[in-house]
């Protein structure tokens, strides 16, 4: 059984949750790692780990083709019709006529959108939490067991030194 990304350290899930807030909310929907690295700590030389954050959670991020550069799966339903520069959702005739594509990104997630997708969050992790505390259900019975024999045996220990006292 493998073990859930959310509980790989302490701070997974807030982790997520950063991630989730920038990518939704941020001009450009998609960038390299070392660009989010940037986007959600202020250090863009944390773009390997945050490769990794992306690679283990398919449920919220996807890496483009190349793997070279990742988005957040909801905003690239979006259209590409949002302009950067006048922060405005632009016609599709306009889209097609521009010259600087570049400029062009995919509409940023609503705050109810953005909420939906911290919930789904928190409700994987919790879930992960509970699975994890019910695979451990044999520690509780191991103890008790371990407990009886340690009793058992200091029982014993008195009645055997007994019973060889007379025998010698």
């Amino acid at each position: 059984m493998s073990k859930s990304p959310y509980l790989k350290n302490d701070t997974r899930l807030a982790d997520v949750i950063a991630a989730l807030q920038t990518m939704a909310t941020y001009k450009f929907y998609k960038l390299d790692f070392a660009q989010w690295a940037d986007r959600i700590t202020g250090d863009a030389s944390q773009g390997e780990y945050w490769k990794k954050i992306f690679i283990e959670h398919p449920e919220f991020f996807r890496l483009d083709s190349k793997r070279e550069k990742a988005s957040l799966v909801a905003r690239r339903q979006q259209q590409k019709r949002y302009d950067v520069d006048t922060q405005a959702t632009i016609s599709r005739e306009l889209f097609y006529n521009t010259d600087n594509k570049d400029r062009i990104s995919r509409t940023p997630l609503s705050s109810d959108q953005l909420g939906l997708l911290v919930n789904t969050a928190i409700e994987l992790h919790s879930r992960a939490v509970a699975k994890a505390e019910l695979s451990l259900w044999w520690i509780p019975l191991l103890s008790g067991i371990l407990g009886f024999l340690g009793a058992l045996v200091g029982a014993l220990i008195p009645f055997l030194l007994q019973v060889n006292a007379v025998g010698s």
